[in-house]
């Protein structure tokens, strides 16, 4: 009898085993499967987002779009949102706990990505994207992000100059279908914009931008062939792109102009408030509402304001904080009128930096970095510096591009900080990085999170003196103005687009608070008129990365390691607050079991 019911639970027993490893092996099964429709669905819908927006395939290096340029009809912006639709729902439709956690990370900001594109589509966000710091009047600028390394790369351009008509006729009809829903700028910062018009409008087609990749032609090709192409470009652009820009101007003139708005603020336009409610937590990837971001904007300002006071007593200064501002901004010794020289000093600090970031970084990326002015025509209307990421195919490595338009502006102490910010360990050190996470989705790997971006890279101001920077009182001042500038933009940015200031009290509040020169501070605003929400991304992202640290060198003490720091947070791309918070606190618990 013993024997029997021995056997029978032995028979039970495995039967049991058979079946659990049966249904592991099921669910193994299903979650292979899950996530290949998973990353089919990334890879389908990264290649249908690069066919609609041929200009960002360029920009990323992809030349299979280099002939033509987007479809901005209202019916293709309609369309695109309903394909835009089905790939949400087509998401949602797979279980995400059979996946495992990276693949969840990326169906949550797959998931979050289509979700603001459609928020932007509601509340008619592609009728205000146009601006005076990007937008068809300098468009031409595409071509400083292609590689002209044969014929065809020629022949695709000629293409553009060609089809460039229904572009701009689709532009028009885009900004009027605006003006009849009162989705328009306000006239400040669209005043900006007929001299940019102008600019294009040239009697010799050889002084028109668009004509830039013929000056200096590759030497393989025929010298015949060379100048017949020359020829088809001077052709279009004195009989289709010259035209246009006439047109264009008389529409912006006549029609745009006068249906622009007044005075600054998104509060004034069809569910302003709401929208702007949409944009702050599109941009901070949190739930903070603009009154809560507003009230973190003037606490940031307040202890900041401490720190710049104790340097400014370090240098021994006698005045108020006003007049040492205006010291700053009026002492020739912290200024260039040569804009050669202006370009020396930032190269020349950016390759005092390079060799320190070894101490603070496990992995630097392999693609390098440049540092080149921005071009003339756009550098009167456009902030102080910007990055442009390196090609996908790594055929064009990241720029900084520096502003060296009426240089006696360009402070000198904020050389350091800015390059800390746009190239390395900002920008280029985690885009690049970003770039190169092979296993990541096409998505992640190409697109930001402008939280994650920006707040790292203001995060990487804060790493100057661990570089052996700011050694200058003057230069150590110039990293706090930048950080009080991102923390007045909390309170102006809301300010505008949710109080219902004016230009003039966004600009009084930054003068009141920076050493920035008043041409920058009104090109910044400027900026935060034309571009809601996303200046709020920058502060909202670093004190959640500054937040991180202090948790992590509290609770691990002389375990912490700022290299696996660092590398932990660039680990995984650009990713939004949340995810970030959890990869950080999954690596402290880690690291807490294996003491």
């Amino acid at each position: 009898m013993r024997v029997r019911l021995w056997f029978s639970a032995t028979a039970v027993l495995c039967a049991l085993a058979l079946h659990v490893l049966a249904t592991d092996v099921k669910r193994f099964q299903q979650g292979a499967d899950m996530k290949s429709r998973l990353h089919e669905l990334f890879q389908e819908a990264w290649e249908w987002e690069l066919r609609e927006n041929p200009l960002w395939a360029s920009y990323l290096g992809d030349d299979r779009y280099n002939d033509r340029w987007p479809d901005v009809s209202l019916e293709a912006i309609a369309r695109r949102a309903e394909k835009r639709a089905e790939y949400l729902r087509r998401l949602r439709e797979m279980d995400i706990n059979a996946l495992d956690e990276e693949d969840q990370i990326s169906y949550r900001m797959f998931e979050r990505w289509y979700e603001n594109a459609l928020g932007d589509y509601r509340y008619g966000w592609h009728f205000l994207s146009f601006n005076q710091r990007e937008g068809i009047q300098n468009v031409d600028t595409i071509a400083d992000a292609l590689s002209f390394e044969k014929r065809s790369d020629y022949e695709a351009w000629l293409k553009r100059l060609e089809t460039f008509p229904l572009y701009m006729d689709q532009t028009i009809e885009l900004l009027r279908e605006g003006i009849r829903r009162g989705l328009v700028h306000p006239r400040v910062v669209m005043e900006r914009i007929p001299d940019q018009i102008k600019r294009q409008i040239v009697d010799d087609p050889e002084k028109s931008p668009f004509y830039g990749p013929y000056r200096e032609m590759l030497a393989e090709l025929d010298p015949d062939e060379a100048e017949s192409l020359r020829r088809q470009a001077r052709h279009l652009i004195r009989s289709r792109i010259v035209p246009c820009y006439r047109k264009f101007l008389d529409f912006f003139e006549g029609e745009y102009l006068p249906a622009c708005l007044d005075r600054p603020g998104i509060w004034q336009l069809p569910n302003g408030k709401e929208m702007y409610r949409f944009l702050a937590r599109k941009f901070t990837t949190t739930e903070l509402t603009p009154e809560q971001i507003h009230e973190i904007g003037r606490n940031e300002v307040k202890r900041i304001r401490h720190e710049m006071e104790k340097v400014i007593a370090s240098t021994g200064f006698q005045g108020t904080f006003r007049e040492f501002l205006t010291f700053l901004r009026t002492n020739p010794r912290f200024y260039t009128r040569d804009p050669k020289e202006l370009l020396r000093i930032y190269r020349a600090t950016c390759k005092r930096i390079d060799p320190e970031l070894v101490h603070l970084f496990g992995r630097l990326p392999r693609m390098p970095y440049g540092v080149e002015p921005i071009p003339e025509h756009v550098a009167p209307d456009t902030t102080t510096a910007y990055y442009r990421e390196p090609a996908a195919d790594g055929s064009r490595a990241g720029t900084y591009f520096v502003n060296l338009y009426k240089p006696e502006t360009r402070p000198l102490y904020e050389v350091e900080v800015l390059s800390v910010h746009e190239a390395v360990p900002g920008h280029h050190l985690q885009i690049a990085l970003a770039m190169e996470l092979k296993d990541l989705p096409a998505f992640r790997r190409y697109t930001g999170v402008t939280a994650f971006v920006e707040g790292w890279a203001l995060y990487a101001e804060s790493l100057g003196e661990e570089l052996g920077l700011y050694k200058d009182p003057y230069s150590k001042f110039g990293q706090l103005t930048y950080e009080m500038w991102r923390a007045v933009r909390l309170v102006v940015d809301t300010g505008i687009h949710y109080y219902g200031w004016s230009r003039e009290q966004a600009i009084e509040y930054f003068l009141e608070n920076t050493a920035k020169t008043k041409l920058d501070i009104e090109n910044e605003v400027d900026r935060y008129i034309a571009w809601p929400g996303q200046a709020l991304a920058y502060k909202i992202g670093e004190l959640r990365i500054k937040e991180l640290r202090r948790r992590a060198e509290q609770e691990l003490g002389d375990a912490f390691d700022v290299r696996e720091f660092h590398d932990v947070v660039l680990g995984s791309g650009a990713v939004p607050l949340d995810v970030l918070t959890s990869k950080v606190e999954n690596w402290i618990r880690l690291k807490k079991r294996a003491r």
